[in-house]
């Protein structure tokens, strides 16, 4: 039998679940609110909405992408793009809050999140965790304990360009991406995207597709060329794909905008159109105008008034309104601990 490999720290659960190290108010409010097409976003704590929506929908979800608070240690502020009078201050509201005690609390908090994720992935799903370099490698073991090792599939780099600091050290201009399958022996959804031919390919062999020329020991002795296009090159696991500009018509001013062309590649590569997307952690809501505009259902969740307003704006842009807003009272299990129950961005 293997031996597994865990994190461990003082007072941890022996496993990850819903009410481990916190404690959520009896009777979380959910706020509902409809959009069309089987569209919908929960507003409310993420880990009360999940086990909602676990209650009534269960494993239907191919995939769940979250974009969690880094542990940054500090209140991250949303600022007004509209702005007011030339050369005044722009509106500063909090977006959310990502100050924890220490590790081991966001760890918690985290893990009893993607427990609840696991728990709505259908059996060809896959969960897609963002974090950054500084917690990478505690999220990937929990992730091997939470969803099996054998679940692992990837771990992308997410390579962009930013204003650089004045630091004794190496620039940092990459997030991770971690992707995990629900069940290994199920076949994924997947579909293959491409990134354009390296120069040097184009220059000796065009932009036709290659065949390999095997001879009789089973070695290749030359390459031909067919009659048909190249898709290009299958994609690899490093994506150059810049940061939202300071004054593209995407930036919304919330504090951890993802660009809309990265979830793109997401939802595109993991799920078939009418597919279900959930983003627990909703924030400005990029992964639920990437699924509308892909023709996926989507279901986000945040807790944020400044991500509801941004989240609307956003979607009414593209063309989904959201309507309704019937209030749903989930009722967790009480734990130890204070409540850190909300979803942050």
């Amino acid at each position: 039998m293997k031996s597994r490999v865990t994190l461990s720290w003082p007072d941890r659960p022996e496993q990850f679940a819903p009410a481990s190290g916190e404690r959520l108010a009896k009777g979380s409010p959910i706020r509902r609110l409809s959009a069309t097409g089987g569209s919908e976003l929960l507003f409310g704590d993420n880990l009360a909405a999940m086990r909602l929506l676990a209650r009534e929908q269960g494993e239907t979800f191919a995939l769940a992408y979250l974009d969690p608070p880094f542990l940054t240690g500090r209140v991250h502020e949303a600022i007004d793009r509209k702005g007011g009078a030339k050369g005044a201050a722009r509106e500063r509201r909090e977006a959310f809050d990502d100050r924890w005690k220490d590790r081991a609390e966001y760890l918690e908090a985290l893990g009893s999140r993607l427990v609840g994720v696991r728990e709505l992935l259908a059996p060809h799903g896959s969960v897609v965790v963002h974090v950054d370099p500084k917690t990478s490698h505690y999220v990937k073991v929990m992730c091997d304990e939470i969803f099996g090792e054998e679940c692992f599939a990837s771990e992308i780099v997410w390579r962009y360009r930013r204003w650089p600091s004045k630091t004794p050290n190496f620039q940092r201009v990459h997030d991770v991406l971690l992707r995990y399958r629900k069940d290994a022996t199920s076949p994924p959804r997947w579909n293959q995207l491409y990134e354009p031919l390296a120069a040097s390919t184009l220059a000796t062999w065009g932009t036709k597709k290659q065949r390999a020329v095997i001879g009789t020991d089973g070695r290749r002795e030359r390459s031909s060329t067919l009659s048909v296009a190249s898709d290009g090159t299958p994609m690899g696991d490093v994506w150059d794909i810049g940061v939202i500009a300071p004054v593209s018509r995407e930036r919304t001013g919330y504090p951890s905008q993802k660009p809309e062309a990265l979830l793109d590649r997401v939802v595109r590569a993991l799920t078939q159109p009418g597919d279900r997307v959930l983003d627990p952690y909703a924030g400005s809501g990029t992964t639920l105008v990437v699924a509308a505009r892909l023709g996926r259902r989507f279901v986000g969740i945040d807790r944020s008034d400044v991500a509801l307003e941004t989240i609307e704006s956003r979607l009414a842009q593209a063309g989904v309104t959201l309507t309704g807003g019937d209030e749903r009272e989930e009722s967790p299990r009480i734990g130890a601990g204070r409540c850190i129950g909300e979803g942050r961005r």
